[in-house]
């Protein structure tokens, strides 16, 4: 992949990626104020601008080395990064142990309706005349898939703290949740060790394709 490649990825991913995030977060906060807790509104968290959610590092930083250095080694690039958690109070939530699962479970839900939002577009373009900006659109819609659902399914893996290991911790019995939680600082690098050993990416692909197949046969793509 060419410097001309990387640029036009760079440009086909970026819209998706924070859509993806921005939307994901603020689902986050949304949900944490239905059930009581009103940190994140009075934060400003709760807002589809993507500059509150943008995380210097994680969004913007992170993301582009590690597609630019994976491009350059192997020529497949792929994008890694996360944003700024949108903050919950746990003990403000009404019921707590509950709520936390519906808290949790917002931003994956989030990722499913705009990979969904994504494909009725593409279903859209795909009906308009080809030309350039179509293709585009196209290429873009695509992206819109594919980030959303690994970012949907990425989150759900049981691993603290990401949404999944959240929503684990809430359908366990109390002193069971509260030993689980004690892994929560292993969470990242156990995270960063699937991603770089190749791992993570054979435990996501089975589902991936399972999402990609059932959106298209359900959209009729």
């Amino acid at each position: 992949m060419d410097v001309h490649q990387l640029v036009l990825t760079l440009a086909i991913y970026s819209l998706p990626v924070l859509f993806a995030i921005t939307l994901h977060e603020a689902a986050h906060g949304y949900v944490a104020r239905h059930f009581g807790d009103m940190t994140a509104y009075a934060q400003g968290r709760i807002s589809l601008n993507p500059v509150r959610h943008i995380d210097l590092v994680g969004t913007i930083l992170v993301p582009i080395a590690i597609l630019v250095t994976s491009t350059l080694a192997g020529g497949v690039g792929y994008l890694f990064g996360w944003a700024k958690p949108v903050p919950v109070n746990y003990s403000a939530l009404r019921r707590p142990k509950k709520n936390m699962m519906w808290v949790a479970a917002a931003g994956p839900a989030a990722n499913l309706a705009m990979a969904l939002a994504w494909a009725l577009l593409l279903k859209f373009a795909d009906a308009l005349p080809v030309s350039q900006v179509t293709d585009f659109v196209r290429l873009i819609c695509v992206a819109g898939i594919q980030v959303n659902v690994v970012l949907m399914l990425l989150n759900l893996l049981p691993i603290l703290p990401l949404d999944g290991g959240r929503i684990v911790a809430s359908l366990l019995p109390h002193r069971m949740a509260w030993q689980y939680s004690r892994l929560e600082p292993w969470g990242f690098p156990i995270l960063l060790l699937l991603l770089f050993s190749g791992y993570l990416g054979v435990l996501l692909r089975p589902a991936v394709e399972a999402s990609f197949h059932v959106i298209g046969t359900v959209l009729q793509l």
